[in-house]
């Protein structure tokens, strides 16, 4: 009987040290890292779906709950995020990045930098913690704009232009910023409440201009007719990545998190094959 309890104890030690709680990283922003519906066989692809690929995922899982169009109010007051904060466990990670759709001046999306948009990051940060989760703070990635000025629209109605209908611009030879102040606040509200952050934006810029002008067209979804067989009438779309341009993006924040949390990159991996699949 004694060497019943015995083994018995021996194997539930065992089954305790092999056994490695999954942190989970959750995702919560717009559609530069929204799951998107591949359906149709788009190429269109979030930075969100594409991160996982870059952690093992014996150890971690991301959860990614970016949608298109959604703005840190929208996102909140649709609900989206409580069904985030149910799931979170102590340990777990929630990337939180806001601000291309909180600056389109419809009354349900908008909030001012420094003021509302602060407010709604803060509660994303204090609402975490008081779950024993651990909030991460980035802005928002660039835009691929060479233009003086932002074409006028919404980024969301990209998706519906062909590469013949796209807004003609002359384009310079620099990439010209077009979130402003919604690219400090995030940086603002993370130093104010000792967060975490990640300079999404900084990273997102120099990778954008590492391929110049012509080559960072390679990122989005910028297609002429014909070019890729889910859009015969092409597309040009300065905001949208696709598969590789989704991938380019996650491969960098995955190393940026890794850097601000040692821990991670005990998990940081390069899997090609998970890429595979995201393809």
């Amino acid at each position: 009987m004694k060497k019943m309890l015995m083994a018995a104890v021996v194997l539930l030690m065992l089954t305790a040290s092999t056994t490695q709680k999954v942190t989970t990283i959750f995702v919560i922003g717009d559609s530069t890292a929204a799951e998107k519906d591949l359906s149709k066989g788009s190429p269109e692809r979030g930075w969100g779906m594409a991160l996982g690929c870059y952690f093992d995922p014996a150890f971690v899982r991301v959860d990614n709950h970016a949608v298109n169009g959604r703005s840190s109010l929208s996102f909140f007051n649709e609900g989206r995020w409580q069904k985030v904060l149910d799931r979170i466990q102590p340990g777990d990670y929630v990337i939180i990045q806001f601000g291309h759709n909180d600056e389109k001046p419809k009354a349900d999306r908008h909030t001012d930098p420094g003021s509302t948009f602060d407010y709604m990051l803060a509660r994303y940060v204090r609402e975490t913690r008081e779950k024993g989760g651990i909030p991460v703070l980035m802005n928002c990635v660039v835009r691929r704009n060479y233009t003086l000025t932002l074409p006028k629209g919404d980024d969301e109605a990209l998706r519906n232009t062909t590469f013949k209908d796209a807004p003609k611009q002359i384009e310079g030879d620099t990439l010209v910023d077009t979130h402003g102040l919604y690219r400090v606040a995030p940086r603002d509200v993370a130093r104010r409440m000792n967060c975490l952050f990640v300079d999404a934006n900084q990273i997102t810029h120099d990778l954008e201009t590492s391929l110049g002008k012509e080559g960072s067209k390679k990122l989005h979804m910028w297609y002429k007719p014909g070019e890729h067989p889910a859009l015969p009438k092409g597309r040009q779309d300065n905001t949208h990545y696709n598969v590789w341009g989704a991938h380019q993006v996650a491969a960098r924040l995955a190393d940026a998190l890794c850097e601000e949390i040692p821990l991670l990159s005990r998990y940081h991996t390069n899997d090609s094959p998970c890429r595979m699949r995201t393809e």
